[in-house]
């Protein structure tokens, strides 16, 4: 059964028609190596204000190898270990795709509802991208070595998008090149069963276009 709250959280909360800037695809192949302090273009502006009950900031990084699966990092610092880990059932390549066309949500609904547990600590997720359900992602209670090896890497980095080097040569040739896409966002907390993370652009251009929210089962 589709959840309410998932469904309104991924319904666009106006038709307004936005003016057409780069795309992120675009920004994979013009930003340098770990360059720290890129502004990125056409990211995220404020969430509707019915949302807005507690808002704080955070860090984000989508990464992955081409031919392989993303994952998601989400850091209060980032130079700590992330508060939250996974490896969405989605593929590098099919971000990139949706990522052309200027406007990406992604969403992650837990189907067990659990008054112990804060809503990020929960395990199992079904994971959508732009309204289409990808499959089911498991949270990771501990961080992998490739995992380490990228926050390592983007340790001084606070937004920007890129290729990163690989661990080791054989998995570039396998996998090909891995890509990150890393930025501030604000986090909106609708309840303890629903927040919203919405990527800030530091120029202010009017958006979204890179959303991630989380939501638990009703």
């Amino acid at each position: 059964m589709e959840n309410p709250a998932l469904m309104s959280l991924l319904r666009q909360t106006n038709g307004e028609k936005r003016s057409k800037a780069k795309t992120i695809l675009r920004m994979f192949k013009l930003f340098p190596l770990l360059t720290s302090g890129c502004k990125m273009v056409a990211l995220l502006g404020r969430p509707h204000k019915g949302l807005l009950t507690n808002k704080s900031t955070t860090t984000g990084t989508l990464f992955g190898y081409r031919r392989g699966k993303v994952c998601l990092t989400i850091q209060d610092d980032p130079k700590c270990i992330p508060a939250f880990v996974i490896e969405l059932p989605i593929y590098t390549n099919t971000l990139h795709k949706e990522m052309a066309t200027g406007l990406v949500r992604i969403a992650l609904e837990s189907e067990t509802k659990t008054c112990k547990k804060k809503l990020l600590e929960e395990y199992v997720w079904a994971v959508y991208c732009n309204g289409h359900k990808a499959g089911y992602s498991i949270r990771r209670k501990q961080t992998s070595e490739d995992e380490l090896h990228v926050m390592q890497l983007l340790r001084g980095v606070s937004m920007g998008a890129g290729v990163l080097p690989c661990p080791s040569e054989k998995e570039s040739l396998m996998d090909g090149e891995l890509t990150y896409i890393r930025g501030r966002f604000e986090k909106v907390v609708g309840s303890k069963d629903s927040e919203a993370f919405y990527m800030i652009n530091p120029d202010g251009t009017s958006g979204p276009e890179l959303s991630i929210f989380f939501v638990r089962g009703q």
